[in-house]
């Protein structure tokens, strides 16, 4: 399976802004589907945002209008563009491939840490 590497996390303060990248080891375009996932403290893992190989996106009620997910198959890379950050989104931040019938691939890197503070 594909190694997957996040970064760009941060401390930042409410309504800042944050652009995560997710390098992988090998082909993204072997993946019809990437996505971003994230889990707070005492919290189960969720899904943030989806981007199938056509570009079409999904986001998790809670992050539409704020964040954009995008994918960059010649570099292997999808990102995650996040914009007027709220203390709620403070998690560790992982990107994974789906399965056809949307549960993730389940090999998780380490993640990167978002922590929205004033």
């Amino acid at each position: 399976q594909v190694q997957l590497v996040e970064s760009g996390g941060g401390l930042v303060q409410p309504g800042g802004s944050l652009r995560l990248s997710c390098a992988a080891s090998g082909r993204i375009s072997s993946y019809s589907v990437m996505g971003w996932y994230r889990q707070a403290p005492g919290k189960q893992r969720e899904m943030v945002a989806t981007i199938t190989s056509g570009g079409s996106t999904n986001y998790a009620d809670s992050v539409k209008g704020r964040f954009t997910i995008s994918r960059d198959n010649g570099k292997n890379t999808v990102f995650l563009q996040m914009n007027n950050l709220k203390p709620e989104d403070t998690a560790v931040y992982y990107c994974n491939p789906l399965h056809p019938w949307g549960s993730p691939y389940g090999n998780w890197g380490q993640g990167t840490q978002v922590t929205v503070s004033s």
